[in-house]
C-alpha cells in the first residue's frame, strides 16, 4: 500500500522520551512539536518558520493581524483579497492537535492566501490557546470569542478595510485536522448566541480530527511513513495532552458519535463540506462523520482526495499534492459562493 508523508524537514516521531528539561523527566512527546515534562514545563521547538503577514504583491491579498483579546493574547490574521465586489468570510481554524500550531507558520499564510485568492474569500485565520496549558474547551472559547468579536467589529463599523469588502451574511467556520474539530465544536455553541449582522451559512471540515476508544480499519490498518504527518500514537498523544483530565477519546469533542454525544438529529448544524484524504488514518472516522450527518437529516457532502495523506495541503510540496489541493480550493470556492 502506498503511503503519503510530508516534507522531509518536518519529520515527525513519537515517543515517551527519556529526555531531561533538568532532572524532570519527559511525561509526552511527539518528536519536534512538543515535549511536555512531568513537572508541568512545555517546549514547542520551532519546526515551521513563522512569518509576518506579508503576501506576494502579484497574489493580490492584502494581509493584517488584530488582537482580539489582550487577556488570553488571542489574535487573529485578516487576508482580504482584492474584489469589486463583497465576498463571503471564512473563519479558518489551523490544525496541530490543539497542542500545536500558529496563524503565524509559514505553511498556512501560504495556504491561506492562495486560498483567498483562488476562491474569492475574505479569511479571518485565528490564533487560539494551545494544549496542554489551555486544554479544551478553551479552543472553542476563544473560537466563540472571536465570533462574537467580528460581530461587534461590524457592528460599529471601525473596521472598514476588511468589513467594507465582506458579505456578512455569508459566513463559513474552516479549519483543518484539530481546526475543523474546532470548526465543528464552535458551530454547536453558536446556536444560543445573537450573531447579528453576521450570518453563517456552512462549515468547511478539512480532514477533521475526530477519535474514539474503539479503533476504525483506517486507523488499525493505514500504512503510514515515519515522515506522516499524522500517526496513531501521535493522535493519542494529542488528545491525552488536550481533553479534559480523567475523560478519554469516547468525550463528546472527541467523539461525536459516541454514546455520551447529543444526538445528530437534535442539533443544529450548517451544511458542511468534508474534505478526506484517502492515506489518512482519519478517512474512516470522517466517512463515518458523514454518514451519521446524512443519516440524521443534515446537509453534508464530503470529497475523498485520492493519494495523499493527512494535510498534504500544508505540509507537502509534491506535485501530486499540489494537484489535490487546487482541487480542493476549487471545491471550497463553488461551496462559499452558492
Amino acid at each position: 500500500m502506498a503511503t503519503i508523508a510530508m516534507d522531509p524537514s518536518l519529520s515527525l516521531q513519537i515517543g515517551r522520551g527519556s529526555n531531561q528539561h533538568g532532572a524532570v523527566p519527559v511525561k509526552e512527546e511527539i518528536q519536534g512539536l512538543i515535549k511536555v515534562y512531568k513537572d508541568g514545563h512545555v517546549e514547542r521547538p520551532q519546526i515551521v518558520p513563522y512569518v509576518t503577514p506579508a503576501l506576494p504583491p502579484e497574489l493580490g491579498v492584502t494581509t493584517k493581524d488584530f488582537v482580539i483579546d489582550n487577556f488570553t493574547n488571542v489574535w487573529a490574521r485578516f487576508y482580504v483579497p482584492k474584489s469589486n465586489w463583497k465576498l463571503p468570510l471564512v473563519v479558518y481554524f489551523h490544525g496541530g492537535g490543539f497542542c500545536a500550531g500558529s496563524a503565524a507558520w509559514s505553511c498556512y499564510h501560504e495556504f491561506l492566501g492562495k486560498l483567498a485568492a483562488k476562491a474569492g474569500c475574505l479569511i479571518v485565520s485565528i490564533n487560539y490557546r494551545l494544549a496542554p496549558e489551555n486544554p479544551l474547551p478553551a479552543a472553542y472559547e476563544d473560537g466563540v470569542k472571536c465570533l462574537m468579536w467580528l460581530k461587534q467589529e461590524a457592528l460599529k463599523g471601525s473596521s472598514e478595510w476588511w468589513s467594507k469588502q465582506c458579505n456578512l451574511c455569508s459566513v463559513f467556520l474552516a479549519g483543518d485536522s484539530a481546526g475543523a474539530n474546532i470548526a465543528h465544536n464552535v458551530t454547536t455553541r453558536l446556536n444560543s448566541k445573537n450573531l447579528y449582522p453576521l450570518t453563517l451559512k456552512g462549515t468547511i471540515l478539512i480532514q477533521p480530527f475526530f477519535g474514539g476508544e474503539a479503533r476504525t480499519n483506517s486507523e488499525k490498518n493505514m500504512v503510514q511513513s515515519p515522515r506522516s504527518a499524522l500517526s496513531l500514537p501521535a493522535s493519542d498523544t494529542y488528545w491525552r495532552l488536550a481533553l479534559p483530565c480523567g475523560t478519554n477519546r469516547d468525550h463528546p469533542w472527541c467523539n461525536p458519535l459516541g454514546k455520551g454525544s447529543a444526538k445528530m438529529e437534535e442539533m443544529k448544524l450548517l451544511p458542511t463540506l468534508v474534505c478526506i484524504s484517502e492515506m489518512d488514518i482519519l478517512r474512516d472516522r470522517n466517512l463515518e462523520f458523514c454518514a451519521a450527518l446524512g443519516k440524521a437529516g443534515k446537509k453534508v457532502e464530503h470529497v475523498l482526495y485520492k493519494g495523499v495523506g493527512h494535510a498534504f495541503q500544508v505540509l507537502s510540496k509534491s506535485r501530486l499534492s499540489q494537484s489535490r489541493t487546487n482541487e480542493m480550493i476549487a471545491r471550497v470556492k463553488a461551496f462559499v459562493n452558492r
